[in-house]
Order: structure tokens, then sequence, then C-alpha cells
């Protein structure tokens, strides 16, 4: 179970991530994209008060997992963890995690911007409003 386990968290943290990267791109996602990058902010900033800034309940998880499997975490950040894991490449650990904020910021306010956008229009339409 152990082993499915740290597949999953792999996998699921994975796609999460790339989804908090691309999800303001397409009109569909965007409220969805929205609610997880609050969560995650919410995660890092509110529950970071507590555990750590930066704090995940998926990384935490994922974290025990690879303890109880006696695999060694060689990264203090997950963005770092994933791109060794996956690639071999170990990058300096501060400049991932400059960067990991720098994408999350601009993702927040694209999708802030955006769903603040089409909610605008929404309500210009059912004004009767023209374009």
């Amino acid at each position: 179970m152990l082993q499915f386990l740290d597949i999953f968290f792999l996998v699921f943290h994975a796609l999460f991530t790339l989804f908090n990267m691309t999800g303001w791109i397409w009109k569909k996602t965007r409220r969805i994209h929205l609610v997880t990058v609050t969560a995650t902010a919410f995660s890092w900033f509110i529950f970071g008060i507590w555990y750590g800034w930066g704090f995940c309940f998926c990384t935490e998880w994922h974290w025990r997992v690879r303890s109880a499997l006696d695999r060694p975490i060689m990264s203090s950040s997950y963005i770092h963890f994933l791109i060794l894991e996956i690639t071999g490449i170990s990058l300096p650990e501060q400049a991932v995690d400059n960067a990991t904020m720098a994408v999350f910021i601009a993702c927040c306010v694209m999708t802030v911007a955006l769903n603040l956008r089409d909610f605008l229009l929404y309500r210009k339409k059912q004004k009767g409003i023209p374009d």
C-alpha cells in the first residue's frame, strides 16, 4: 500500500502543481483554478503560520509515506523534490523556491484578473449591455 501511495502522491501532486500553473488559461477551468490556487495559498500562508512557510498537506503526507518506505527525502521543498525525482537534476533549492513563488504569484494574478473579467462580462451580458 505504501508503494501505491508513494506513486499516487507523486502523480497527484505533480498534476495538481501543473494545474495550478496552467488552469487559468482555459475559460472552463478558471473557476476551479481559482479554488485550487486559493487552497494552495491558504495552506502555504495560513497553515504555514503554525507548520512553517509553504506547508502543504500533500507534501506532509507524501513525506510520511517516503519515510515509512525508508526512502530519504533529498529536498526541503516539494518542487525541488519533483524536479530531482523526475529528472535527476539537483538545482539550487533557493532558486527553485524563488521560481516557484514567482510562478505562483503570476498564476494568482492571472486567475484573479481573468475570473474577474469573465464575471464582469457575464454581468454585462445579463444586463443586455453590448460588448
